[in-house]
């Protein structure tokens, strides 16, 4: 099998069987030359023969003369048959040698029997049935038929036919000596293939193994010069290209190891881009960096990185300057600086340098956030404790039901700052691991339509439609009921708050073989790309005008989400600005119904 898969192989194998071909294709046309040759040569020495015959007869009508020479014109081979008229016939001496060729035969024949209706010259060649021939060469004949006009009122007709087997003999001798000669010359040109497949191939064969060697890092493997023609000019080319490689090779394994160390130590992202914009290089934060941009594309691009990147790519192709930017990808705040590279005096490609900030901008976002927040919570109530105990100190009530009106301001306010300070309370404990849940199986459409349905009158005064379902009516979960209820009633709020007239909210029921997914989905105002890695924070308020005056602690979606992750489940967020929101809450089954943490 290694033979046929060589160099040596195919070769030998391309010219043998080209030459084979050939040598077939030419057999068949000179067949095929030779035996049309003669079957035209045959019909056409018939056809003269009938009418030479016939104009004999027609030119001795009443004598036997032109019988005489007719028969005498023919040999064992060629036979006449005269048809004075359709009924008598006259055979030449010779009808025995090929039997079944008669009157009952030619008047049968409707193509045959047209000579004496049509006054045509007929060509025909037939093949008589086994049980009439003697000799298997007699089987196929070639009958010519050729009118005769004796009388007015009768018309006859001379065939004359001849075996076709002496011609099937002839064309096998032939076909002999072509397949003899063909196989001469196959056998002749299967050594010589092989002989130049051999010499060409040697030489190869010492590259080849030499590449191997190349291959495996022995740059210093040469390979012997036998000839001085092409072949031997290709292995010193090969030789010149294992010196350079070696060289070439240790600089580079320098370089690349320099350049892994580097780029694998650093923090940020360094992406190095061709002239063309495609990307060369890049180290695993600048990987990530670039597969969160990918997934954050609704639809297949071609661009290789961020438009916004690219704008600054093409910048420093342009200017020739460094150019600073930043970009968001995910929610994810990012800062980027590209610098040109240059080849000589010209700009072959830049490298970009991503670092993330997000968690800097998180940060000062949650210190600015949590003072400003806990302060506005704080500063209403504390303001109207303040002003109306002050009115009550300086008796500005001056009716029972003043007083009765001011002291309840003053206790809606301060069990308003015991909620916001229970509210933190709760969240730390929830942080620092210290729930205690109480698990039990409920059914879950009842439990999402006694939510629903205590959410329809908020629902219908803000022109909101409220509305559940769920593709497992029987389905059951295990949870702590009232602190789910907590997590739902939140999430429902929220949506209310945020939807806008004649808006549709739904929340949505799925189960798998693991989990159970409970969704609820709005068609609101959705929430801006910059706010959406926040909601889960505390106090978080994306627009704290869209409340329609029914203002929240922004601690609401924080407990949530600890509430979820206490029961060993996941919270998650899809939105965009204008399209409305989606919280999903995915709860692990077959947990058990009591646990504490």
């Amino acid at each position: 099998m290694k033979l046929w898969r060589s160099v040596v192989g195919k070769l030998w194998m391309t010219i043998l069987l080209l030459v084979a071909f050939v040598l077939f294709l030419l057999t068949i046309l000179l067949l095929e030359f030779f035996e049309n040759y003669h079957v035209n040569q045959i019909e056409k020495d018939l056809t003269e023969t009938a009418q030479k015959v016939a104009f004999l007869i027609e030119s001795h009508p009443t004598d036997e003369v032109g019988n005489a020479i007719a028969f005498e014109i023919v040999d064992e081979t060629t036979h006449v048959m005269i048809a004075y008229n359709r009924d008598y016939f006259l055979y030449s001496p010779y009808k025995e040698s090929i039997p079944g060729i008669d009157k009952d035969l030619i008047m049968s024949d409707a193509e045959l029997a047209s000579v004496f209706s049509k006054n045509i010259i007929v060509k025909k060649e037939m093949t008589i049935p086994d049980q009439d021939v003697k000799r298997n060469r007699d089987k196929n004949v070639l009958i010519t038929g050729v009118p005769l006009n004796i009388k007015e009122d009768e018309q006859g007709a001379v065939f004359i036919y001849q075996s076709l087997g002496v011609l099937h003999e002839t064309t096998l001798q032939t076909t002999k000596l072509i397949v003899l000669a063909a196989g001469i010359a196959i056998v002749l040109t299967t050594f010589f293939a092989f002989f130049l497949s051999t010499r060409i191939a040697a030489p190869l064969r010492k590259m080849r193994e030499a590449a191997f060697e190349v291959s495996k890092g022995k740059f210093d493997t040469k390979v012997p010069i036998l000839t001085n023609d092409e072949i031997g000019e290709l292995a010193t080319a090969f030789n010149q290209m294992g010196r350079q490689l070696k060289f070439n090779m240790n600089a580079l394994r320098q370089e690349k190891e320099q350049l892994t160390s580097i780029l694998s130590s650093m923090a940020d992202g360094v992406i190095t881009f061709n002239r063309d914009e495609t990307i060369l290089i890049t180290n695993p934060p600048a990987e990530l960096f670039l597969q969160q941009w990918y997934f954050e594309q609704e639809e297949k691009t071609n661009l290789s990185a961020p438009i916004e990147l690219l704008a600054l790519l093409k910048k420093v192709f342009e200017t020739e300057k460094e150019q600073t930017g930043e970009l968001v990808v995910q929610g994810r705040s990012y800062v980027v600086i590209v610098s040109p590279l240059y080849n000589h005096k010209h700009v072959r490609g830049a490298v970009a340098v991503v670092r993330d900030m997000s968690e800097e901008r998180r940060l000062d976002k949650l210190r600015i956030d949590f003072v400003s927040n806990v302060s506005h919570e704080l500063r209403t109530p504390i303001a109207m404790l303040q002003g109306y105990s002050e009115a009550i100190i300086d008796d500005m009530a001056t009716t029972e039901e003043e007083r009765k009106e001011i002291v309840k301001i003053i206790h809606d306010e301060s069990m308003r700052i015991g909620r916001l300070v229970n509210e933190l309370l709760d969240l730390a404990r929830m942080q620092a691991g210290h729930t205690t849940l109480v698990k039990e199986i409920i059914k879950v459409k009842p439990f999402l339509e006694r939510i629903t349905v205590k959410f329809q009158g908020l629902a219908r005064d803000n022109d909101v439609h409220l509305s559940y379902h769920t593709t497992d009516p029987g389905g059951v979960m295990s949870v702590d009921s009232d602190k789910m209820e907590q997590v739902l009633t939140n999430l429902i709020d929220n949506a209310i708050r945020h939807t806008g007239k004649d808006g549709n909210i739904t929340v949505a029921h799925e189960e798998t073989d693991t989990a159970i997914t409970i969704a609820v989905k709005d068609d609101g105002s959705g929430i801006s790309e910059e706010d959406l890695p926040f909601v889960f924070e505390r106090f978080y308020k994306a627009d704290k005008a869209r409340t329609r005056g029914r203002s929240g602690t922004g601690l609401g979606l924080a407990i949530a989400k600890n509430i979820v992750e206490a029961h060993n489940g996941k919270i998650s967020v899809k939105s965009k600005l204008g399209q409305g929101t989606t919280f999903s809450i995915s709860l692990p089954k077959n947990e058990d119904l009591v646990i504490k943490q």
